[in-house]
C-alpha cells in the first residue's frame, strides 16, 4: 500500500493530536472545605537540661499605638512600623506564657488574662485567656503546676491564677512575687493615677488573695528555685522582674514586660510606655538590662514579642534589634 507525502503527514498530526488529547490533565474535582478553627498553640524545646514549653495565652490588641506611647512622635511610630512590614494603625502583642520542667518541678512563669474579668468582659477582647486550655493542649494538667513565678502583678500576667468564682486554678502551687509588687496592687488606698488602675488593683486584689498562705517574696539576686535566679528591672511596675535560667552552663532570661513591642522598644528603648508606673524609671530599666543581654548574648524569651518569643537581643546604633530563633519542630 503507498501513502504520498502528504496523507503520511495527516495520518502523524493526526495521531499526535489524539495522544494529546488522552494525555491531558484532569484537574481535582475534590471539595477542600475551609477548616475554620485554630490549632492549639504550644511549642517545646530543650535549655540545658531542662524542658520548657512555651503556651500561647492568645493575642493582646493594643489598638492604635499613638496612645501606648504619648511621648513619641506619631510619625516616627508610623514609619518603624511600616518599615517593619507591620500595620502602622494597630499594635498587637503576643502572650507567651512559659512552663520549665526543672525534672523536679514544673514552673509556671505568669499565667495570662485567664477568665477572671471585669463587668465589662475580657479587658482586652475574646481573642485573650486561652493559656489554660492551650496548657492542658501541651498535655500538663494545672494541678501539675508546682510553682507560678510572676514577673509582675497586671492584668495579662497574673488574673489566670484563680478562676471567675475566685478559685484557685493552680490548687497544689505556691506563688514567688515582689514584696513590692504585692504591697503596691492589692493596697486598697491606691487608687490614684489613669483608670485602668482601678480594675487593675481590684483584679490583683482578687488573684493574689487567694494565695496568700502560699507566697513567696522575691528578692533581687535571689534564687526562687533552684537555678532561677531574679533581676529586678523596676519601673513598669514598683516590682517587674526578669528571671535568669541556668542549666549546664546555659542561660536564658525570662524578661516578661522588659520591653513590650520588639520594634518600637527596642530600636527606640528610651520611648516611654503609658501602662508603665514610672515610665522614666521604665525606661532607664530597659536599656540597662537590654545591653547586658546583648553583652552576654543569652537567648531571652519575652512575654509580648512575636510567637514563640524566643530569640536574642543585639545592638545596633542606640537601640537594639530582636533577633528570633527559629523553632525546631523535628527534634
Amino acid at each position: 500500500m503507498k501513502m504520498d507525502r502528504r496523507g503520511l503527514l495527516r495520518a502523524v498530526t493526526g495521531a499526535a493530536g489524539g495522544a494529546a488529547l488522552l494525555s491531558a490533565p484532569r484537574l481535582a474535582q475534590a471539595a477542600a472545605p475551609f477548616q475554620n478553627n485554630i490549632p492549639p498553640a504550644w511549642y517545646r524545646f530543650k535549655h540545658g537540661a531542662y524542658e520548657v514549653t512555651v503556651i500561647s495565652d492568645g493575642r493582646l490588641p493594643l489598638g492604635k499605638p499613638e496612645p501606648a506611647f504619648p511621648a513619641s512622635p506619631p510619625s516616627e511610630i508610623r514609619g518603624l512600623l511600616e518599615g517593619n512590614f507591620l500595620p502602622p494603625d494597630e499594635a498587637t502583642l503576643e502572650q507567651n506564657v512559659m512552663v520549665l520542667n526543672t525534672g523536679r518541678q514544673l514552673i509556671l512563669f505568669d499565667t495570662g488574662m485567664g477568665d477572671s474579668m471585669g463587668a465589662d468582659g475580657k479587658m482586652f477582647g475574646p481573642t485573650t485567656g486561652k493559656m489554660l486550655n492551650n496548657l492542658r493542649a501541651a498535655g500538663i494538667q494545672p494541678e501539675q503546676i508546682d510553682l507560678v513565678v510572676l514577673s509582675h502583678a497586671h492584668c495579662d500576667h497574673c488574673w489566670g491564677l484563680v478562676d471567675a468564682s475566685g478559685n484557685r486554678v493552680f490548687p497544689n502551687a505556691q506563688v514567688a512575687v515582689t514584696e513590692a509588687d504585692l504591697k503596691y496592687w492589692t493596697d486598697d488606698n491606691n487608687k490614684r493615677g489613669p483608670a485602668f488602675m482601678t480594675a487593675f488593683i481590684e483584679g490583683a486584689k482578687k488573684n493574689l488573695s487567694a494565695y496568700r498562705d502560699r507566697m513567696i517574696m522575691v528578692k533581687d539576686g535571689g534564687e526562687v528555685a533552684p537555678g532561677i535566679t531574679a533581676i529586678f528591672t523596676p519601673g513598669h511596675t514598683v516590682g517587674h522582674s526578669c528571671y535568669a535560667i541556668t542549666s549546664d552552663n546555659r542561660t536564658m532570661v525570662y524578661s516578661g514586660d522588659l520591653a513590650h513591642h520588639h520594634i518600637l522598644l527596642l530600636q527606640r528603648p528610651r520611648w516611654e510606655f503609658s501602662f508603665d508606673t514610672d515610665p522614666k524609671l521604665s525606661a532607664q530599666s530597659r536599656v540597662r538590662m537590654l545591653d547586658r543581654l546583648a553583652t552576654d548574648r543569652h537567648e531571652v524569651l519575652s512575654y509580648h514579642f512575636p510567637w514563640p518569643g524566643l530569640g536574642h537581643v543585639a545592638k545596633a546604633g542606640d537601640g537594639f534589634l530582636w533577633v528570633p530563633e527559629p523553632m525546631n519542630l523535628t527534634g
